[in-house]
């Protein structure tokens, strides 16, 4: 018979290995819960001679009760750790962030976490008779850690990210409110084709695309996004139709309704998106 003593002081975990224990398929096995010195412990007895069979069961079970009852503490203490001088308003960001990008990528991390835990757990369990968790948890899941420890950093970056977005966006709309502008109206055709601005005659309106000019240029690589938002800060009007051809909303056009905020009005089916629309469909055909 083989019989493994599992201690630990925490209540939410006691009692999640004592459901899980309750439904799990093994035959041949009992299990009670008692009181120690320093410890509760759950002590499980097998009585069948498929070892392997049981030490796969209880290192699986033991790598969900990690996931499930133990990972939220320990991302919050590598952010508190590795990122103390952020704000608690900002640590709690950084974890939804992870669980957002947990959330996006589930199978894929679940797998890369339940095999490092299962290996720690499997070669544990085969030579030794009792495990303390606390102890365990502290000082032999190190490549778990490790997992987590890059997903908090790329929570992190994605932050940084969006807070220089946000701080970007804040400078913009200072620089519009403190400006006048003589220009009353501008219309945006938008599409992944081919963007263009027309004055309020319907006439073309010239980018500004002189670097020594640029009020705003994302990169060194300028796009004619970057263009198309500069001379929108150049003539600074008091209201920018979007005309979205073909439906085609992205991050830009998020970003000038952001920045002009109540100045911008989109449209997907006005006389200009329609004849844009034309011209599309006549293009693409030759």
């Amino acid at each position: 018979m083989k019989s493994l003593c599992i201690k630990t002081n925490n209540s939410n975990l006691l009692d999640y290995l004592f459901q899980e224990l309750k439904t799990i398929n093994i035959p041949d096995i009992c299990f009670c819960q008692n009181q120690f010195k320093h410890y509760k412990n759950i002590i499980i007895h097998y009585a069948g001679k498929d070892l392997p069979f049981f030490y796969s069961k209880m290192s699986s079970l033991l790598s969900l009760l990690i996931i499930d009852e133990v990972e939220d503490e320990i991302l919050k203490k590598l952010i508190l750790q590795n990122y103390f001088y952020f704000d608690a308003i900002e640590r709690k960001k950084i974890l939804e962030i992870c669980y957002d990008i947990t959330a996006e990528n589930f199978t894929t991390l679940l797998d890369q976490k339940l095999n490092c835990l299962y290996e720690n757990f499997y070669c544990y369990l085969t030579q030794n008779k009792s495990i303390i968790l606390p102890g365990f948890i502290n000082f032999r899941i190190k490549d778990y850690i490790n997992i987590l420890d890059n997903l908090v950093n790329e929570a992190v970056n994605s932050f940084l990210l969006e807070k220089e977005y946000l701080e970007f966006i804040s400078l913009l709309k200072l620089y519009i409110n403190s400006q006048s502008s003589d220009c009353n109206l501008v219309h945006l055709i938008y599409s992944p084709a081919e963007s263009i601005l027309l004055d309020e005659n319907k006439e073309i309106i010239p980018l500004t695309d002189e670097i020594f000019k640029a009020k705003y240029l994302s990169d060194i690589s300028f796009s004619n996004n970057d263009y198309i938002l500069n001379t929108l800060l150049n003539l600074l009007p008091q209201k920018i139709y979007i005309h979205l051809v073909g439906g085609y909303l992205d991050e830009f056009i998020h970003t000038l309704q952001l920045v002009f905020e109540n100045k911008t009005t989109l449209c997907t089916d006005c006389h200009i998106c329609k004849i844009y629309k034309t011209k599309q469909n006549i293009t693409s055909k030759k």
